[in-house]
């Protein structure tokens, strides 16, 4: 994208031809104004050939203050060049740039170029000093005779000084128009930096650097962007003719636009071949071959930002941008840390894989469409490293609202440019567990898991809750037929409330919200912090995909979590290495602990609510299907050793209710974890586990329960309802698909009077305390 900073003039005549004037009284008015700046520049003559000369003479005249001391910005400026974004591969992602620039060697740049240049601008060059005593004598002659400011003195050292004034400048258009000021202080100020430049860089510094500094036209900045934009080569592989073309761009970039106006950058380029020829740095032949040579474009569009991204690594890449803003790791404060990504320059590599991240688009995008009322998002981790491996979204990068075009990453939290993320209804509920185990009970504790309970009083980091509403709050099952008593394995697999409730009525609130804190979740995705409420272990609290992904990264892991890693190197254009964080690995529980969550897990995608969402080649799976209160957010989160995914599909805003709604053109009556977003976890782990070896999930033993006798049950049936012999997970009311065959109970909508503020927008009132069931599954 184009820089909104005015395009920098950088002709040594510095000025545009102006209509002839044929008032006697104006020729004398230009004549005089020309002769004022030549007694200026005879002030600094001296510094021509004997800059320090001119140097002490200023300085006694106190005009020249802090003038032995030029900043280092003229020496080496700091230029703002472009940031490349990589894959895991190697692949480029996007290109993104303040200004689109690279920044090149002497070495790196092609002499034919470099000689195109001097020849168009200052032929001289080689042979003055700062200021050309006989190219300012000429323009003012001239310039008398014509009675025009066609023509002016400044030569290629002055323009690179000028350059570096509207680049220090920035994109600030008040500070642009001064640093272009054409005011005789600020002629004054170019000379005598000019002057000291040539007594402390060789030319050939000088040139390399005006070549990486100037501006060529359409959003290009240096030869190397230029020679990319408009030839689509580096400028090393330039023809005679193409060189010349943008050499003659320099004067006015707009007027000889060779996309814009072809035949006026056709008569300047030839312009600048008669110039080589006249120098002798073209040979006749090679200045007639030249000119019979059409312009040749190979003009490429200008690509910056994550919108130009491959399809669907747009969010990735910004979600990147965020962490160079905001790790410290970049940087000690925020303003640093945006220094160094907006003066880019920088090679990063990523942990994206191209292969897991097209299996994770393909997934979102078949199953839902991008003008369904719904979206969906789905995240990869690598279990033990954090790596990030996709980020995919129905909902395609950009700013086009009419096209169901966003810039809000549904897959992060707010602060990495997110949104407020969603209720994940049961698929918080094996934190809950992870909590008890590290507290002590064991993999068969038992429930009595009434069919309605009251919530409890509990235990939180700071005092008690207590549920004070009247009447009170009360947490229902799914359907009547589920109560207890209930051991964890089939709770799981049936996604039993009541039994997780009184779960973490045992243990205690704080022991659940220590526990998310562990596992990656320090607040809600909009920032703020956990609410300590018996609802929290039933998922009310709003969280991002790559949240829950790095949860159940953790179980895949054994109990290892890492913080979530997008960057495993970046190197500037020079090839300096930028130190880079790794991710940041703790025990959030024990071995035995994740072998027993394995299990459970397990049973829930082998007898429960997940069962129908088996792999290729019966590859071993765990997870945990979630729906939140009212259908408006469904989730389905689960691993294999080797990838973890979490994937969320409901409306982008959080209120879209996911009853009798239609979603890729099938008409749902409601919409689970197992039948919503658990077939684009399917799709998407197949595609990126296919071809790779099975492994397998480490195991605890955890006997099932007991059979319970039905009292509704007769003959041999078990206490599921199922003949003898049926394991006792099996789910007691058999739904296709994982979903529901009845609607849920839902809770009364009077809050507690204790329930904290920050309730989620969208539940209804109390949510935040007991609402949502978060298990209709």
């Amino acid at each position: 994208m184009e820089s909104n900073t005015p395009p920098i003039w950088n002709s040594p005549e510095d000025e545009t031809p102006q209509p002839a004037r044929s008032s006697p009284l104006r020729l004398a008015r230009h004549g005089a104004t020309f002769l004022g700046v030549s007694v200026v520049s005879g002030a600094l003559l001296a510094g021509m050939a004997l800059p320090a000369v001119g140097a002490l003479g200023l300085s006694a005249k106190n005009t020249a203050e802090g003038f032995d001391d030029i900043p280092d910005d003229f020496r080496t400026p700091p230029l703002t060049q472009a940031t490349q974004i990589f894959d895991a591969g190697g692949a480029l992602i996007a290109k993104v740039y303040e200004r689109d620039r690279t920044v090149l060697t002497a070495e790196q740049m092609s002499p034919l170029m470099r000689q195109a240049q001097v020849d168009i601008e200052d032929a001289r060059f080689y042979e003055h000093g700062a200021v050309d005593p006989k190219g300012l004598l000429r323009a003012i002659s001239k310039n008398a005779e014509s009675g025009t400011t066609a023509q002016g003195a400044s030569t290629l050292t002055q323009q690179y000084v000028k350059n570096v004034n509207v680049e220090k400048a920035g994109d600030d258009p008040v500070a642009v128009r001064e640093a272009q000021r054409k005011t005789l202080g600020r002629k004054i100020q170019e000379l005598k930096i000019a002057i000291k430049l040539e007594e402390e860089l060789t030319k050939d510094q000088i040139l390399t650097n005006y070549l990486n500094i100037t501006y060529y036209g359409n959003g290009a900045y240096g030869v190397e962007a230029a020679s990319q934009r408009y030839f689509g080569k580096s400028n090393k592989d330039l023809t005679v003719a193409e060189a010349a073309t943008l050499a003659g761009l320099v004067q006015n970039p707009s007027q000889y636009d060779p996309k814009a106006h072809p035949q006026a950058a056709l008569n300047r380029r030839n312009t600048v071949l008669d110039k080589m020829l006249e120098n002798g740095h073209i040979t006749a032949d090679q200045a007639k071959d030249a000119k019979a040579a059409p312009l040749g474009l190979n003009y490429q569009e200008p690509q910056n930002g994550c919108i130009t991204a491959k399809a669907g690594m747009g969010f990735f890449c910004d979600y990147v941008r965020h962490v160079v803003k905001q790790d410290p790791a970049f940087g000690a404060t925020a303003a640093e840390r945006k220094k160094l990504w907006d003066q880019g320059g920088l090679n990063i590599r990523t942990t994206l894989d191209p292969d897991k991240q097209a299996a994770a688009q393909s997934a979102v995008s078949s199953n839902v469409r991008v003008t369904d009322p719904v979206s969906a998002a789905a995240t990869m981790v690598e279990p033990g490293t954090g790596k990030i491996l996709a980020m995919a979204q129905t909902r395609p990068y950009g700013l086009s609202a009419a096209k169901n075009q966003t810039v809000v990453n549904f897959n992060v939290d707010a602060a990495m440019g997110g949104g407020n993320g969603f209720q994940p209804g049961s698929t918080f509920k094996p934190i809950v567990v992870a909590a008890a185990l590290e507290a002590g009970l064991t993999p068969t504790q038992e429930y009595s898991s009434p069919n309605k309970l009251e919530y409890p009083t509990m235990k939180t980091c700071e005092g008690t809750w207590k549920n004070t509403t009247k009447p009170k709050a009360v947490v229902p099952n799914e359907s009547a037929s589920e109560q207890g008593p209930y051991q964890l394995k089939e709770a799981m697999a049936l996604s039993v409330n009541t039994y997780f409730v009184q779960m973490e009525q045992e243990i205690g609130l704080c022991a659940v919200k220590q526990m998310a804190n562990k596992l990656g979740i320090g607040g809600k995705a909009s920032g703020k912090p956990l609410d300590e409420v018996p609802a929290m272990g039933l998922g009310v609290e709003e969280v991002s995909p790559l949240s829950m992904a790095g949860v159940y990264a953790t179980f895949a892991a054994g109990g290892k979590y890492c913080t979530p890693l997008a960057i495993t190197s970046i190197t500037t254009v020079d090839g300096k290495d930028v130190p880079v964080p790794a991710a940041h690995c703790e025990t959030a529980f024990s071995a035995d602990t994740a072998k027993a969550l394995n299990t459970v897990l397990n049973g829930v995608t082998e007898t429960g609510t997940g069962r129908d969402l088996g792999l290729e080649g019966d590859r071993q799976i765990a997870g945990k299907t979630g729906t939140s209160d009212k259908k408006r957010a469904a989730w389905f989160s689960g691993y294999t050793p080797q990838l973890a995914t979490s994937v969320w599909i409901g409306g982008p805003n959080g209120g879209v209710e996911m009853r009798n709604i239609t979603i890729n053109g099938k008409y749902r009556k409601e919409v689970f974890g197992a039948d919503g977003p658990g077939p684009i976890w399917r799709d998407a782990m197949n595609q990126a586990l296919r071809g790779t070896p099975k492994q397998t999930i480490p195991m605890a033993d955890i006997p099932d329960a007991p059979p319970r006798k039905d009292p509704n049950a007769s003959g041999s049936a078990s206490a599921s309802g199922s003949p003898t012999g049926t394991p006792t997970g099996s789910p007691t009311n058999p739904r296709t698909g994982g979903g529901r065959t009845s609607a849920p109970a839902h809770p009364p909508a009077t809050a507690p009077a204790n329930t904290p503020a920050g309730a989620p927008a969208n539940a209804p009132a109390g949510a935040a305390a007991n609402a949502p069931t978060g298990q209709d599954d």
